[in-house]
Order: C-alpha cells, then structure tokens, then sequence
C-alpha cells in the first residue's frame, strides 16, 4: 500500500513538472540604456497577446549598450535593441548587427525621422536637446534671457551656464553638435572657446548639472542649463505643487536645439524572429507610443499617437534644429571630443 501510493506522489509530482514545462512562457529579451522605461499595464498588453515574457538587458547609456551589442554580435545577447540614436546611428550600421524589417506601423512614422533607409533601425521617439532657463532669476534680475546659442558669450551672462561634458554624457555630445550644426566646423571651436573665457561651467552628466547646479532645480547659481525641450513639461508634472505654467523654459530658436532621434531594431542572430518583429510592431504602435512622454519624457515617433495633456501645454520641439548628419558624426566624432577638450578644459 506505501509502494502504491509512493508511485501515485511521485506520477503525480511527474505530471506537474511535464505540465509546467508544456504552458511555460516564452520569453524575448529586449537590450536598451538604463534610462528606458514603460509602464507595467501597457507591456502586460503586449505579453499577454502573445504569451510571451519580455526580458528587459539594461546595460548603461545608449553608447555603452551599443557597444555591448556590437562586442557580442557572434552570440547576441537580446532579440531586440532598443535606444540607439542618430549620434551612433552610422555606427550600428556599419557594424551589421541588424536585419531589416519593414514595420506596418513605418506608414505611421514621418519620413524625417526615418534615417535608415534600410529599415535595419526604425524611429521609435524623439526630442531636442537645448538651453534651458530659470525664469524667474531671470525676472528677479531684470535680465532679458538669451534666445539664441550665441547670447551666452555676451558679458551679460557671464557665469550663468552649465553645460555637460559631451565625451561623458549624451545630452552633452548632442549640444557639442548643435554648436557646430549652428556655427559651422570652422567656428563651433572659436563659439566654446568665448564660452570658456565667460565662465562656463562644464558637469559630468546631465543629473549633475541639472539637480546639482541649476537655479530652478537646486542651490545651486547657473540659470542658464543644458537639458531637453521636453524638461519643461517633466518639470510641471513632477511638481509637489499644480502649476499653470512651468518656472522654466527651451530655448529653440535660429538652431540652438539638435534633436536627438532613437530607434529600434532586431538584432543578427536571433532565434525568435516573428517574435522580434512582433515586438517591434508594438513598440511602434500607438498603446506603446502614447506611454513614452511620461516615462521618458520624449515625443513619440508615431504621428497618430495622443499626447498627454502636460505636452501639450509645456513641450516643444525645435521648428529648425541644427543639422549634422550622421555619417559626419561618425567620422568625426572623436577628433571633435579631442578638439573640444582641449579648448574648453585644458
């Protein structure tokens, strides 16, 4: 009697294990930077449609992730990647770690945003990366702000300005292109080299100079920030307080701003591909697309998408943004770190 019921325990622990095995999930792993974010509901939409677990392989900043792709070609650590941007678009394709894929929802996607004409990289977001200011120091010092990229050398705002470094942090590459996009390959040096002469304050990253040294975010002294369009519109919902109108403001005019466009795209190599192109479907698609503003507060690529009411009001995007192409970047984005270096920090 034990024996039978020992073999009954044992069958039945048998069937268990082989039916867990049987209805277990599938899973997709999705590489990105550690900045990607997407709310749990909306992803569940796309898991539960396809039965299907998304493994999320955060692996630092959008330059560190790729060269992490790009290192492990031969054995790919991820389905898809997700966050490279036009600053290293040419080179992921150059590195071949792609495969073209025609997405149904391209037809809902500008063609200025649509770089890659391959469709190895497809546009899943976008935003522009300026000067951002503190608006009422500046209304408390009777102080007109600048609206351009050349005001910050005028004696008036001398000290005013923190920057970031551009060979440490991305927003900090995109404003070094917007200042040679605006004046140009033989003047963005002699512009950085005024800059350093009126006092300009260089951070390591984004966070240091935003909560670290920004009037309208911190103690610290310099109205005058390197941030995003966008940061006006983060700054009003983040607030402890409702507020009608942000304290701060995006400087876009006459090419101050470089927009900054990521994209998506299914890497060499994988085993699920239909999977992999059915993810990418829906990153590109409008329950996905609707949930990038405010979780990561950069305009959705999809033109059908719906903003959120706090875009509407207090986004912008740059009407002419500074132009560098990114085959220019790519062949000249060291010597222009070097060059930089050495004017402004040397």
């Amino acid at each position: 009697m034990k024996k039978l019921l020992t073999l009954f325990v044992v069958t039945g622990l048998l069937l268990c294990s082989f039916s867990n095995i049987v209805i277990a999930e599938e899973t997709i792993t999705l590489m990105t930077h550690d900045s990607f974010n997407i709310s749990k509901d909306v992803l569940h939409q796309f898991e539960e449609k396809n039965n299907v677990k998304v493994r999320f392989l955060k692996t630092g900043d959008a330059g560190a992730a790729l060269i992490q792709a790009i290192l492990s070609k031969s054995n790919p650590l991820a389905d898809v990647f997700f966050g490279v941007d036009n600053t290293f678009l040419s080179r992921a394709l150059k590195a071949d770690i792609f495969i073209p894929y025609s997405s149904p929802e391209l037809t809902n996607i500008s063609a200025e945003l649509r770089l890659d004409q391959t469709n190895r990289l497809l546009p899943a977001d976008y935003g522009d990366v300026c000067l951002n200011i503190d608006k009422a120091w500046f209304k408390n010092k009777n102080l007109t702000p600048p609206i351009d990229l050349a005001d910050l050398i005028k004696p008036d705002y001398r000290g005013l300005t923190v920057v970031e470094n551009p060979a440490t942090s991305s927003p900090g590459m995109a404003f070094l292109l917007a200042t040679i996009g605006r004046f140009g390959e033989q003047g963005y040096l002699d512009f950085w080299k005024q800059l350093r002469e009126n006092d300009v304050l260089v951070a390591n990253g984004w966070n240091d100079a935003y909560y670290g040294n920004f009037t309208a975010a911190s103690k610290g002294d310099r109205p005058i920030v390197v941030s995003y369009a966008s940061s006006p519109a983060a700054t009003v919902f983040f607030s402890k307080e409702p507020l009608d109108e942000s304290p701060t403001a995006a400087v876009l005019g006459n090419h101050s701003a470089f927009r900054q466009i990521e994209f998506v795209g299914i890497l060499k190599g994988t085993q699920k591909q239909q999977l992999a192109e059915k993810l990418v479907d829906f990153i590109l698609s409008r329950p996905f697309q609707e949930d990038i503003p405010l979780q990561m507060f950069v305009f959705p690529a999809n033109w059908q998408a719906k903003l959120p009411e706090v875009f509407v009001k207090h986004a912008q995007v740059a009407a002419e943004p500074a132009q560098v192409t990114p085959a220019a970047i790519e062949a000249n984005r060291q010597q222009w770190l070097e060059d930089w270096t050495e004017a402004v920090l040397r």
